[in-house]
């Protein structure tokens, strides 16, 4: 039954049905697509619910899904990081095909299922999907909650690994006192009114991982479009709602996505389009909330007016054309292409626009880094995250480049943290090339513009 249908395309969410939480239904549902990738096994390297799943089936007493029973079930599902690389690169069986499959949105409906029999997670990945809460809090006590959040401060890791079920040696983003919006209140920056994009105007979707753990990556986007001509306003009503709809929470994600819509059509209505920061987040804007909510107009009107910072970049250089200053880099970078950029099926462009520094040398890595959201930190998942990305991480090792980088934040820092590992068990190794962090490809250009050191 393989073909070639054409290109997937994705099914609203039928979360409102009551079909979608009936246990039987969704039993059957979760069989046969078992059953299918069991016959398939096209996905055994991608993330670990893969694996498990075939482990289960040839493990069982028939061979097949039949001997697997239905409370092995969560297992496979924990494991899946929604990342949609099955989904956008690897099933052949991808609607329009007849046999209508989507994993990850299966997972996501079988969480959404736990979580309305009361069987939702409650460890940590749980209470750090509360970002903006965690945000918040950090503006008055971020000093404190980096030192506690410190990996070579045992004693704090260790009761947070027995208590939050956060692993001990993973690497957490830091906080600061003031958010991007805070900054960008204080100081504005002046429109280069010769570029030749002059005229153009951004609402830039903060995104709570900007706002709050890195606003350089903000103030890297803001230099870069000021310095072409765009006027921006910095906005950030709330979080996106994607490390709720990690843990199944669809009805929290709707109604905030409804929210954000009604007030981002504001700027839109202004003349502004809307650009983020974070792939995670432009995914959700622009797919999963069309999704979850398809006949919210506000939600589909957003979902035309918004652009990922690379893609926005991108779009400036061919139809205006940028304006003058970007010289070459001092060194290579390699750039992991981030899985939520790859899931927008827009390109590669955050390659494209380091492709437009003059002389620039970019290796691409299309792995899934392996982080997954929340889920790559916790004492569960650690260590079979950095599994997942140990490819990237070897390659980037490989590459041994000036500069490593990719558009999901958490993403490169996990890359990062794999190097690190591999360099340490091997004894002749050079350690991390370059000055051993990850940037944000739009750090990287501002770089190359001399906006930022």
């Amino acid at each position: 039954m393989e073909a070639d249908p054409g290109a997937p395309t994705r099914h609203p969410i039928a979360w409102r049905d009551p079909k979608f939480f009936d246990t039987e239904e969704l039993d059957a549902e979760m069989r046969r697509v078992f059953d299918i990738c069991h016959g398939c096994r096209r996905c055994f390297s991608l993330c670990d619910s893969f694996p498990r799943l075939f482990d289960l089936v040839d493990e069982s007493d028939s061979g097949e899904i039949d001997g697997v029973s239905s409370a092995d079930f969560p297992s496979i599902v924990d494991a899946c990081t929604l990342c949609d690389m099955c989904f956008m690169t690897k099933c052949p069986y991808t609607p329009p095909h007849e046999w209508n499959i989507d994993f990850p949105h299966l997972m996501l409906r079988y969480r959404a299922k736990q979580r309305s029999d009361g069987e939702a997670r409650t460890t940590a990945n749980q209470r750090l999907s509360e970002t903006d809460k965690n945000g918040r809090l950090a503006r008055f006590l971020a000093p404190l909650m980096n030192w506690g959040a410190d990996k070579n401060n045992r004693l704090s890791r260790f009761f947070m690994e027995v208590i939050a079920g956060i692993h001990r040696a993973a690497p957490l983003p830091r906080f600061h006192n003031t958010t991007l919006l805070d900054r960008t209140r204080k100081n504005k920056i002046a429109v280069n009114g010769a570029a030749p994009a002059h005229g153009r105007k951004v609402a830039l979707f903060a995104t709570c991982f900007v706002n709050y753990n890195s606003p350089s990556i903000g103030e890297a986007a803001l230099k870069v479009l000021a310095h072409n001509g765009v006027e921006c306003e910095v906005v950030y009503p709330r979080c996106c709602g994607m490390p709720q709809l990690e843990q199944g929470d669809i009805a929290r994600v709707s109604e905030n996505a409804k929210k954000t819509a009604a007030e981002m059509t504001y700027w839109i209505d202004k003349g502004y389009d809307i650009v983020t920061l974070v792939p995670s987040c432009a995914l959700m804007l622009k797919l999963e909330w069309q999704l979850i909510v398809p006949d919210d107009q506000a939600i589909k009107h957003l979902a035309e007016h918004s652009y990922d910072i690379t893609e926005y970049v991108v779009a400036i250089a061919r139809n205006e054309g940028l304006a003058d200053g970007v010289k070459t880099l001092d060194g290579d970078v390699t750039l992991h292409m981030a899985c939520h950029a790859r899931a927008q099926n827009i390109g590669n462009k955050a390659a494209d626009m380091l492709k437009l520094v003059p002389s620039a040398k970019i290796d691409v890595i299309e792995r899934c880094s392996g982080h997954g959201g929340s889920i790559g930190i916790t004492k569960d998942f650690h260590e079979i995250a950095l599994k997942v990305g140990k490819p990237a991480a070897r390659q980037s090792l490989e590459f041994d480049n000036r500069f490593i980088a990719s558009e999901c934040p958490l993403a490169a820092s996990h890359i990062v943290n794999g190097m690190e590992r591999l360099a340490a068990e091997n004894p002749d190794s050079r350690g991390l090339p370059g000055d051993g962090r990850a940037y944000h490809p739009i750090e990287l250009f501002a770089k190359a513009y001399g906006l930022i050191k």
